[in-house]
């Protein structure tokens, strides 16, 4: 028997892939001073995730779930995947995404996210990207570093390049490969149009 709901932040989860994703969403609410009663619920993994949509839908209480995924190489397939298990809750999903994130009423309220953007290919590193202040000195510099590397040195697909450009930029943080440090320690732009489009949509959800 399902073990019913005690709380706020019970009854309203966001499903995550991993702990970049929680800290990140962690820390970027933190830094704008958002209390949101919701919690983060880690799969570890996309592919544990994807099956735990409707059942976490379907908890009893359950009043809103948010669904954070990376788009990866595939927009159109990581959405249709989402849809489906939207299907089996008897959640009728909408047709595209909405590049403010997508929401959709009822009970409980359902939020999708696909990062980075609803719109492009990517992941959550694409979206720390977009955080690094303009004209940061280090920023260039990290991306020669990765560009320099020879091809056959390069123990990264070219599609993961900008993941390593970032990650050679954290390295340079005073806690480096660390994301939500980062944001945390003010390295990333917190009140960017991407960030603010973000955290705008987890309150919508959430609020």
């Amino acid at each position: 028997m399902a073990r019913p709901i005690s709380s706020a932040a019970d009854s309203r989860v966001l499903l995550v892939e991993g702990q970049d994703d929680e800290y990140v969403v962690s820390r970027l609410l933190e830094q704008h001073k958002s209390a949101l009663p919701f919690s983060i619920l880690n799969k570890q993994t996309i592919s544990k995730l994807l099956p735990s949509i409707s059942l976490e839908i379907r908890a009893p209480d359950r009043q809103a779930v948010g669904i954070l995924v990376d788009a990866n190489d595939d927009i159109a397939a990581r959405w249709d995947a989402v849809r489906g298990q939207l299907s089996k809750a008897d959640i009728p999903p909408p047709t595209a995404p909405d590049s403010a994130g997508t929401i959709i009423d009822g009970t409980p309220r359902v939020g999708i996210w696909l990062m980075p953007d609803n719109e492009s290919s990517g992941e959550l590193e694409d979206f720390v990207v977009r955080m690094i202040p303009d004209g940061d000195e280090v920023w260039p510099l990290s991306q020669r570093y990765i560009e320099e590397i020879p091809e056959a040195e390069r123990k990264f697909s070219a599609k993961k390049k900008l993941r390593a450009q970032l990650y050679a930029w954290l390295a340079a943080r005073e806690d480096h490969r660390q994301m939500g440090l980062a944001i945390r320690a003010r390295d990333l732009e917190v009140d960017g149009e991407l960030s603010n489009t973000f955290v705008a949509w987890l309150t919508k959800l959430f609020g």
